[in-house]
């Protein structure tokens, strides 16, 4: 029997008074791509924080690579995440290379001197960085500031922070908001890409339901509960979308 990659058993998330996540259950299999889909204030930002621990539960497990969350240890590291709003300063004064080589992390070195270690390790986060940059075609961009890239160029930049060291989880919280269309298309290209290449399975908020419908294994229809699960012909038929969207939702097809 195959572990899940995640698992999450009957979690409810109050965010104050108000009851934004109700007794959700679900699994990720390895190698999947799962997107989360809802209305508006449908809590599928809240779940993915409470299942990254960002946020606190008030019921509910969630174990991930087998372990529940506070015992995840040194596993955090095999989990990547990009959040819907990367907030920081413009002005402040990291490069794109330096903001990548935050996510590098040494592995254990017992076999050298300390001058050997930190020379071996720095090679490794130089090789690290620029294998990643160069594999999200952003190598061109390393020298440059962070607070001058476009909205496409600093999401794939964030994808680079996600893939210098080995991750088993990348989970994407709107990852596209504030891409045009071809770029969405495009960044949705890299990443099955990445995916078959690293062996990631994937959880996504999105809502762009005809972008995942083509490139998701599956779908979660979420408003405030589960409404459905399943594989997209299934789980993003008119009559799941009316359950979960409500009536007046249209769905827009992308022509490209």
């Amino acid at each position: 029997m195959t572990l899940p990659i995640l698992k999450v058993e009957g979690l409810t998330v109050y965010q104050g008074n108000y009851l934004a996540v109700r007794d959700v259950s679900f699994e990720l299999s390895p190698g999947t791509d799962t997107a989360i889909v809802g209305p508006n204030g449908a809590g599928k930002s809240t779940l993915i924080k409470a299942i990254l621990d960002l946020i606190p539960r008030s019921m509910g497990k969630i174990e991930i690579l087998g372990r529940p969350l506070n015992r995840l240890g040194n596993l955090r590291h095999s989990l990547g995440y990009m959040p819907q709003n990367f907030i920081f300063d413009r002005s402040f004064p990291i490069s794109v290379n330096e903001l990548v080589g935050l996510g590098w992390v040494a592995k254990p070195q017992n076999k050298y001197s300390f001058f050997s270690m930190m020379t071996n390790q720095n090679h490794e986060k130089n090789t690290a960085v620029t294998t990643a940059l160069r594999r999200t075609d952003t190598y061109h961009l390393r020298n440059q500031a962070i607070g001058t890239l476009s909205g496409g160029q600093l999401k794939r930049v964030l994808l680079a922070y996600c893939l210098v060291i080995p991750r088993k989880l990348l989970v994407l919280d709107e990852a596209f908001a504030g891409v045009d269309m071809q770029g969405a298309a495009d960044f949705y290209v890299m990443l099955n890409e990445l995916k078959q290449q690293e062996g990631w399975t994937v959880l996504q908020v999105s809502h762009d339901i005809d972008m995942v419908s083509r490139h998701c294994d599956r779908i979660l229809c979420l408003n405030q509960t589960v409404v459905c699960t399943g594989q997209p012909d299934i789980a993003l038929s008119p009559q799941n979308l009316l359950a979960t969207y409500g009536p007046g939702f249209s769905r827009y097809q992308h022509h490209h």
